[in-house]
């Protein structure tokens, strides 16, 4: 008996049929929307290349034209600091005393260490320029990139 109440009960039950063509359209809108997705991550990592690559162009450049002052800089400061170094040394040829040529020294010496401290600071403003300039391209972008995934 158990057997024919078995039966019984599996021919009363109903499978839910499977409609291929609702999965196509499903799986096919599925793929549309992937595509469109995929679109739009590439033209907006082209955008970002594209203005990536405007950045670093501008910044190697603006990195160019600062590494070239800072070395005229040096160049005219060394220029000044062996100018003066010989003028020193045809003073010191020309003294006639030994207490003149410790006057001459003191004075040089004093008037090296006071040059020595302007071209200090001149370096050192043109530095902060230079890494000033060739950062503000670079801070920009970043700053325009967090905004952008702060709204998305």
């Amino acid at each position: 008996m158990t057997k024919t109440k078995s039966a019984d009960f599996i021919g009363n039950v109903e499978f839910p049929s499977f409609d291929a063509s609702k999965a196509t359209d499903q799986i096919r809108a599925f793929a549309e929307k992937g595509v469109e997705q995929s679109k739009e991550a590439y033209a907006k990592l082209k955008t970002g290349s594209e203005e990536a690559q405007k950045v670093l162009e501008t910044t190697y450049e603006t990195a160019k034209s600062a590494t070239s002052d800072l070395s005229l800089k040096a160049i005219a400061a060394l220029r000044t600091s062996a100018e003066a170094n010989f003028s020193h040394l045809e003073a010191l040829v020309g003294a006639k005393s030994l207490s003149e040529v410790v006057e001459l020294q003191t004075a040089f010496l004093r008037q090296r260490y006071e040059q020595s401290v302007e071209q200090a600071k001149d370096f050192q403003a043109a530095a902060s320029k230079a890494a000033e300039d060739v950062s503000k391209p670079v801070k920009a972008v970043f700053e325009k990139t967090f905004k952008e995934l702060k709204v998305a």
